[in-house]
């Protein structure tokens, strides 16, 4: 199984950066605007539209506000096997770093999850932000 991992560092306290996270309907306005177009919410999953055409259902798995951790799962045909974990660790009072890792099956569609995790960074990055504040 391919293993994802990207420590992205925010300039943001982590409460805040957690809460955009943990609100699992709102990836479109909150967490990566521009990347992600629009999420709807169905029963526990979210389907999620992206700006390059591609349409994911995820489903939450795990919301752990102690912990600022939250674990969802992509349900598609040509993906095998997709679990993926955010989790938001402070960094002083200003910053945070949140940790993404996705581990996918099959192994080739590795380098397409891994270019659109890059973008998602960015996203978040601009989104949540001192710029943004």
């Amino acid at each position: 199984m391919a293993s994802i991992h990207k420590d992205i560092p925010i300039e943001a306290p982590a409460n805040r950066v957690w809460d955009a996270v943990r609100d699992f309907g709102a990836l479109h306005t909150r967490l990566v605007p521009g990347f992600v177009l629009d999420t709807r919410l169905d029963g526990e999953a979210r389907i999620v539209s992206f700006a390059n055409g591609t349409v994911a259902r995820e489903l939450l798995v795990d919301c752990d506000d102690a912990r600022r951790r939250l674990v969802y799962a992509v349900i598609s045909e040509r993906i095998k096997q997709h679990s993926a974990s955010v989790q938001v660790i402070a960094d002083g009072e200003a910053f945070c770093r949140l940790i993404w890792t996705v581990d996918v099956l099959p192994h080739e569609i590795a380098p397409y999850i891994n270019g659109q995790m890059d973008q998602g960074v960015f996203a978040m990055q601009k989104a949540l932000g001192r710029a943004a504040a």
